[in-house]
C-alpha cells in the first residue's frame, strides 16, 4: 500500500475508531453510575415474580441496550448484571446469559451504531446513495424479524426454566443520584442523536466528554477505572490493512465467485449464507471486510451481508468479539460456557434469525 492508499483507509476508519472509543467510555461510565444495575433491579420488580415476564423485560432491555449503546455493551456490561440478578432471585442464569449474547448479535442490525460492521458499512451505503435514514428504512424489517426469531428460539429452548416463579427481590445498591440520572439521560438522548443523520462519532464524543466530566465532579477516583480498548482499536486497524492487502493480491476474484452476482432474491440468500459461515470460521469483522467489495453493488446485498455476519455469527464462540468477551464475563461470574453445547444451541438460533431476516429483506 502506498501513502495515499493508507491515507484513504485512515479517512474511512478514523471516525469508526473514534466512535468505538467514545462509546466504550460512555458504557463504562454508565456502568459505574449504576445504570445497568438499576435497570436490572427495576425489571426484577416489574416482573411480578413471574420468570417469563422478567425474561421478556430483560429481552427488551438487551434489545434497547444493543441498538443504542452497541453490541459490546450488552455482551460485556449487561451480562454480569443479569447473571447476578438471576442468582439473587433463585432462578436459572443460563437463559438470561444466552439472551444477552444472542440478542447482542441478532439485535444489532437496526442502527449503524449498533455494530461495528454496520458502522463500517455505512461508508459503502453512502456511496450507493443510501444515508442513515435509508439504512434504517432497509434494516428495520430484517432487524425485527431477527429479534423475534431469537426470542422464539430462546423461549423454546428454555421454556421449563422460564415458566417458574421467583420470590426474592434484592434492592439495588445505593448510587450517586446525580451521576445516575445524568448517565441515564445521556444514554437515552443518544438514541435520537444516532438516527438524526449526524456522523455518529460526534454525539458519541460529546456524550463521552459530558459523562467523564460528570464522573470527575461526582466521583473523581473512579475516572481512572475507565478502561479504553486500545488493543481492540489496534487490532481492528490491523485487520483493515491485512484485508485490504489481501484483496489487492487475488482474494477478491475468489470471493466474488463464491458470493455470486446480483440478481433476484436468491443472491441475497447466498450473500447472507456466505457471510454467516465466514463469520463463524474467522470472526465477523474480517469476514465483512473481505466480503464487502464483492457484495457492494446494491444496498440490499450489503444488508444481506450484514445479516449474515451479525445475526449469523453466534454459532462459534469466536464468531464475534462480543461473544468472546461475553464468554469471559460468564466465566468470571462462575457460569461455564462449553463451546460445543453452546454451538449446537446457537446453530438453531442463528439459522432461525438469519432466515427470518433474509426473508424479511427479500419481501421488502
Amino acid at each position: 500500500m502506498n501513502s495515499q492508499e493508507l491515507l484513504d483507509l485512515a479517512a474511512r476508519i478514523g471516525p469508526v475508531m473514534v466512535f468505538l472509543v467514545a462509546m466504550t467510555v460512555v458504557a463504562e461510565v454508565a456502568e459505574i453510575a449504576g445504570v445497568f444495575d438499576v435497570a436490572a433491579h427495576w425489571t426484577a420488580h416489574a416482573g411480578r415474580h413471574r420468570t417469563w415476564l422478567l425474561w421478556i423485560l430483560v429481552v427488551a432491555l438487551a434489545v434497547a441496550c444493543t441498538i443504542v449503546l452497541s453490541i459490546d455493551t450488552t455482551a460485556v456490561l449487561l451480562t454480569p448484571v443479569v447473571i447476578a440478578m438471576a442468582r439473587q432471585l433463585g432462578i436459572a442464569a443460563m437463559p438470561f446469559a444466552l439472551t444477552t449474547v444472542w440478542l447482542a448479535n441478532t439485535a444489532s442490525l437496526l442502527l449503524p451504531v449498533s455494530n461495528l460492521s454496520n458502522l463500517i458499512a455505512l461508508h459503502k451505503f453512502s456511496q450507493l446513495g443510501a444515508g442513515t435514514h435509508e439504512y434504517i428504512a432497509l434494516a428495520w424489517k430484517p432487524a425485527i424479524a431477527a429479534i423475534l426469531a431469537t426470542v422464539v428460539v430462546l423461549f423454546f429452548l428454555h421454556r421449563r426454566d422460564l415458566l417458574t416463579r421467583y420470590t426474592v427481590e434484592s434492592p439495588a445498591d445505593p448510587h450517586d443520584r446525580v451521576l445516575l440520572w445524568v448517565s441515564g439521560g445521556v444514554c437515552v438522548a443518544l438514541g435520537p442523536a444516532f438516527v438524526s443523520g449526524v456522523t455518529p462519532a460526534i454525539p458519541a464524543v460529546i456524550a463521552a466528554v459530558a459523562l467523564v466530566a460528570t464522573l470527575a465532579w461526582r466521583w473523581r477516583p473512579k475516572v481512572r477505572s475507565i478502561q479504553v480498548p486500545w488493543l481492540m482499536v489496534l487490532a481492528v486497524c490491523a485487520l483493515f490493512v491485512v484485508v485490504d492487502i489481501a484483496m489487492r493480491h487475488g482474494l477478491e476474484p475468489a470471493l466474488s465467485s463464491l458470493v455470486g452476482s446480483s440478481g433476484g432474491d436468491g443472491s441475497l440468500w447466498r450473500v447472507g449464507a456466505v457471510g454467516a459461515v465466514s463469520a463463524n470460521v474467522v470472526n465477523n469483522l474480517p469476514a465483512y471486510l473481505a466480503l464487502e467489495p464483492v457484495a457492494d453493488d446494491s444496498p440490499a446485498r450489503l444488508m444481506a451481508l450484514l445479516i449474515g455476519v451479525n445475526a449469523g455469527s453466534i454459532v462459534t464462540v469466536w464468531g464475534s468479539l462480543a461473544t468472546l468477551l461475553w464468554r469471559d464475563r460468564c466465566r468470571r461470574a462462575g457460569l461455564t460456557i462449553d463451546a460445543w453445547p453452546y454451538a449446537v444451541r446457537s446453530l438453531l438460533c442463528a439459522a432461525a434469525a438469519v432466515s427470518a431476516a433474509l426473508l424479511a429483506l427479500s419481501l421488502g
